[in-house]
């Protein structure tokens, strides 16, 4: 699934040994990786439930809160890219406590010194770091276990997306009950510990092929790679579909249904966690019967629930029937493009194929906020939002039936 550019497929060094991981090890590795993708996660999602919240305090537009909760997608997508070359380089023992211990900084600083839009801008814009975990604990965990069985290990390291059904749970109720800056100061506690506790304890496999050479050449070599290309616009509206919800659902809920915030993050939370608990779903699926059919199937599915959302039906029963449908087709969408990475993505380059990808999902997650609070601004409505996200899901579906499916029957 390579184009004439995939000759300038950055070099490796050869591995130690072949990889020949126990099992026990390698459970313990997935562990420990989907624990820090879960942590990180946490702190990343922090400010989305707490949107009402800010646009209360700070006297903010909707479109302003659509901003202030998009800002760490868009930065913790595009950090994906150098962290997953990095990966790549250092490997997740130096990287996964090195970016838990970087993400504390912002996580404080939002909790405690934004106390205005553009303070908040900031420590969003730092907060995105923590998004970028997902780059470390891809190639990770791809590493440790072999080919047959590593989409269902990415799906299962797919489960650490519930930090941001954590966040969607505790955060408001926690702020209500001892302060905005609680949940925050909590975060940056839980971090420390992992960071710690990942630095002692995780141990990439001897047989890691070692990236050499700088990481810009590197990621743009892997950019150029047609599989890279593909498989971005395929996770921008899988995984980038689920994150614009899980960052956007409780503003949306609030204006469109008049749920109080507390409501609102409740049943944010709900479809996170359908989301989160469907995509090691998408990937055992996909080890069964490959990852194109469960990517068309997952993407006609999701067109056909942001269409029935978009009719302004009630919530209960067929607006929850809605969301709850995009939840799980999303989630499973995105963790069968990740078995499909792990398929075609040349020895060694699994990070940065991943940071470019995982880019593009957070990226595919950033402006659909925006354009949602674009909309309703100007309409007092979101119907037009949801039809754009029916008809992005049904081109995807039509894309990866074609021509993925035909460059994933070349052999890659």
């Amino acid at each position: 699934m390579t184009d004439a550019a995939s000759t300038q497929r950055p070099t490796t060094a050869p591995p130690e040994r072949a990889p020949d991981a126990p099992a026990g090890p390698a459970t313990l590795m997935l562990v420990l990786a989907t624990l820090g993708f879960l942590v990180n996660f946490w702190a990343w999602a922090l400010i989305g439930p707490l949107g009402s919240t800010y646009r209360d305090a700070l006297d903010l537009t909707a479109f302003q809160v659509s901003l202030a909760v998009a800002v760490p997608v868009v930065v913790g997508s595009l950090g994906r890219i150098p962290v997953g070359a990095m990966t790549d380089r250092y490997g997740a023992r130096t990287m996964f406590p090195a970016v838990s211990i970087l993400t504390i900084v912002p996580t404080l600083f939002v909790g405690l010194l934004a106390d205005s839009f553009v303070l908040l801008l900031i420590g969003g814009f730092f907060l995105g770091l923590g998004g970028t975990a997902f780059a470390i604990g891809v190639p990770f965990v791809n590493s440790w276990y072999p080919p047959e069985r590593r989409g269902t290990a990415l799906g299962l390291f797919g489960l650490g997306m519930g930090g941001t059904a954590i966040a969607a749970f505790t955060t408001v109720a926690i702020a209500d009950r001892f302060g905005r800056p609680a949940p925050f100061i909590l975060v940056s506690v839980v971090l420390a510990v992992y960071a710690v506790a990942s630095r002692l304890l995780l141990r990439d496999p001897g047989a890691r092929p070692v990236q050499q050479g700088s990481v810009l050449a590197r990621t743009w070599a892997t950019f150029q790679l047609r599989a890279t290309r593909q498989l971005s616009l395929i996770y921008a509206i899988g995984f980038g579909g689920f994150v614009a919800f899980s960052v956007y659902l409780p503003t949306y809920l609030v204006n469109a249904y008049g749920l109080t915030t507390s409501d609102a993050a409740l049943r944010t939370a709900g479809f996170v966690v359908l989301a989160v608990v469907a995509r090691p779903v998408g990937g055992i699926l996909s080890d069964r019967w490959h990852a194109v059919p469960v990517l068309v199937a997952c993407f006609v599915v999701a067109a056909a629930m942001a269409a029935l959302a978009a009719t302004k039906v009630e919530l209960l029963p067929a607006g929850t029937v809605a969301f709850l449908g995009l939840a799980a087709t999303l989630g499973a969408a995105s963790g069968a493009c990740f078995a499909l990475v792990a398929e075609l993505a040349p020895a060694g380059t699994v990070g940065a194929v991943t940071g470019i990808v995982g880019a593009a999902g957070g990226l595919g997650g950033f402006f659909p906020p925006l354009v949602m609070g674009a909309v309703y601004g100007a309409t007092e409505e979101y119907t037009w939002g949801l039809v754009l996200l029916a008809l992005a899901a049904i081109g995807v579906a039509a894309f990866t039936w074609g021509p993925v499916r035909r460059a994933s029957r070349g052999g890659g």
